[in-house]
């Protein structure tokens, strides 16, 4: 391959510049979308890459619509007061019901919530604590503990749903071995199996 090129050098410093305004960010008071684009134009300005690099790059623009928009709606859901008004529906709805089939029912709501969120992160912080608000106002102490560990595990399984369920899903997508129809017709079969797993497991340890 030969020996280390300057391009390959800088491309190494810049990368290892972008970690640590990633990292430290908020010590230094760098936005990490300021870092990142900062970093973009480095790249560009030092010939590392050029523009025409960045404009062709498809699967990068595919992740930033994807994200741009449903980040974007996620955001939104929140602001209007959806979320809040779709919590305090589900609790009138859920009272006077056994607390075995409120834990499941929430269970289900706030795996299923997720087609509404392109992140796992800001699922987590928008539903979370509605969730565990619910939960703590109508079920008993000795429910609290082993639903919110359901909660919390069924975040690892969302990402298969959709593709823009997490991070990574846009790149998988955008990468073309799986189109748009199969993705969503495997997200559902391989949901509704998670689903169905964590349901069961609640039955056992609720």
């Amino acid at each position: 391959m030969g020996s280390i090129t300057k391009n390959e050098v800088l491309m190494l410093s810049l990368g290892l510049l972008a970690l640590t305004m990633w990292i430290f960010g908020k010590q230094l008071g760098v936005n990490s979308t300021v870092a990142a684009i900062a970093v973009l134009c480095l790249l560009v300005l030092t010939n590392v890459i050029t523009w025409d690099d960045v404009i062709t790059n498809k699967g990068a623009f595919n992740v930033f619509i994807w994200f741009a928009t449903l980040v974007a709606m996620a955001g939104g859901l929140k602001t209007v007061g959806f979320l809040d008004w779709s919590a305090t529906l589900i609790a009138d709805n859920l009272v006077g019901m056994a607390p075995v089939s409120i834990a499941i029912m929430l269970l289900v709501l706030f795996f299923v919530f997720h087609y509404f969120f392109a992140s796992v992160t800001a699922h987590t912080v928008a539903l979370l604590p509605l969730f565990l608000g619910v939960v703590a106002n109508l079920l008993p102490v000795e429910m609290i503990q082993p639903l919110a560990i359901l909660l919390v595990g069924s975040l690892g399984l969302m990402g298969i749903l959709t593709p823009y369920a997490t991070g990574p899903s846009p790149i998988w997508y955008g990468a073309g071995y799986i189109n748009q129809a199969t993705w969503w017709k495997l997200g559902a079969i391989f949901g509704a199996i998670y689903l169905g797993a964590l349901v069961l497991l609640g039955l056992f340890i609720l």
